[in-house]
């Protein structure tokens, strides 16, 4: 009895190998758009503030101003206005009818540049503008209040002041 022994892929046959399979492929294309739209907000403003004194003072936010950030990607830039919500503040003391005319209240702001205009209620009033975006992390917006504290009763009088930041 003869036997016979085939070691490897030589005894395959001629022609034909021992590898992988080769696959078939197709390439196609997609586009990618990625759609910035334009996006502003105005954070970390001040919750509150007080003007103190007595009757003809002039009382003044000082080393305390308004802050806030305003952040937008608008390569046009953005303005900031503050509008009184009512055009008197009223009195905190229950029976207390005195009120202060949100008129005499005043602001400075970038926009103002040194120079206090009166608050109006119905009138938004420019404090700060800007004619590029803002720095990646926002710009840092301060504003100062006075008034000259007028002849009322003793209280604290109270009222809203709402800030509102456009991109331009």
């Amino acid at each position: 009895m003869r036997l016979l022994c085939v070691a490897g892929a030589a005894g395959l046959g001629a022609g034909l190998s021992a590898g992988p399979a080769q696959a078939d492929t197709d390439t196609s294309g997609t586009t990618v758009n990625v759609e910035v739209s334009s996006a502003v907000t105005l954070t970390d403003l001040s919750p509150a503030f007080t003007l103190s004194g007595s009757p003809g003072s002039t009382a003044a936010t000082g080393s305390n101003p308004v802050t806030m950030v305003v952040t937008t990607n608008n390569f046009a830039g953005y303005g900031v206005t503050v509008e009184p919500a009512t055009a008197t503040l009223a009195a905190a003391i229950p029976g207390n009818t005195d009120t202060v005319a949100v008129t005499d209240v005043e602001v400075n702001g970038p926009t103002q540049a040194g120079t206090y205009a009166n608050l109006i209620f119905g009138t938004p009033l420019a404090v700060a503008g800007k004619s590029s975006a803002s720095a990646p992390d926002g710009d840092t917006i301060s504003n100062d209040f006075r008034i000259t504290v007028p002849a009322v009763r003793p209280d604290t009088y109270s009222g809203t002041l709402n800030y509102i930041v456009t991109t331009l």
